[in-house]
């Protein structure tokens, strides 16, 4: 019982940091915030992290219910949260921007704006379809197990934007420790090891989906 509370907890915690990856968003962060001082960015990096946490939960604790009503199968939104996850995985091991996380014009935009801790940095650079997706299928997984399960999404999702604050709070710190090359070897990394979970997403969808189509 212990151990499958820490291997949900290890891979849960994995998963949900590689997806948000508040490292790849630390130069969008500076780019955003460039006219920003130090006070400005701690407390636009602290709401959006607690805004993204706050999301993150919400979809992790309702998507259940929000797929019964609408008719979908669980199974067809693990393989769709893969093929999500499997695009922004591949966009990471190139080290190029995704679109899928944000695009230009919403970097270009937010520079532009007094306040952009909630839009575009809190969503959808933090909790973007990858994310959402991800504590959703998490979630899922707990489903039938004790309820301190649950707990272990949830507390995976607390310690990911907890995280996200301190990276994006010191994130010119955290750039120039790093350098651009140190974050792109870090970015293929994460982007690899983000793959395995993708497919992972798609072959845990298809084995609960396949069954009830053969059936059919």
């Amino acid at each position: 019982m212990l151990s499958q509370l820490l291997s949900l907890s290890l891979v849960s915690l994995s998963a949900m940091f590689f997806v948000v990856d508040p490292l790849s968003a630390v130069p969008f962060f500076l780019a955003m915030t460039r006219n920003h001082d130090p006070g400005k960015r701690r407390e636009t990096a602290l709401r959006a992290s607690v805004t993204a946490g706050v999301v993150l939960a919400v979809f992790a604790l309702t998507g259940e219910l929000i797929f019964r009503v609408l008719g979908i199968s669980l199974g067809a939104f693990k393989v769709a949260g893969g093929v999500v996850l499997l695009l922004l995985a591949l966009d990471m091991i190139r080290t190029q921007p995704s679109r899928t996380r944000i695009t230009e014009g919403e970097v270009e935009e937010g520079a532009d704006k007094d306040d952009i801790a909630i839009v575009p940095l809190a969503m959808p650079l933090l909790a973007g379809p990858g994310s959402i997706a991800t504590a959703i299928v998490l979630m899922a997984r707990t489903r039938g197990a004790p309820v301190w399960h649950k707990g272990a999404v949830l507390g995976a999702i607390v310690a990911t934007c907890a995280a996200s604050y301190l990276i994006l709070a010191g994130a010119a710190r955290t750039e120039r420790m790093l350098g651009r090359t140190g974050l792109a070897i870090l970015e293929r990394a994460a982007g690899l090891l983000l793959v395995a979970i993708a497919i992972q997403f798609m072959m845990d969808g298809l084995s609960e989906g396949l069954p009830r189509l053969l059936q059919g």
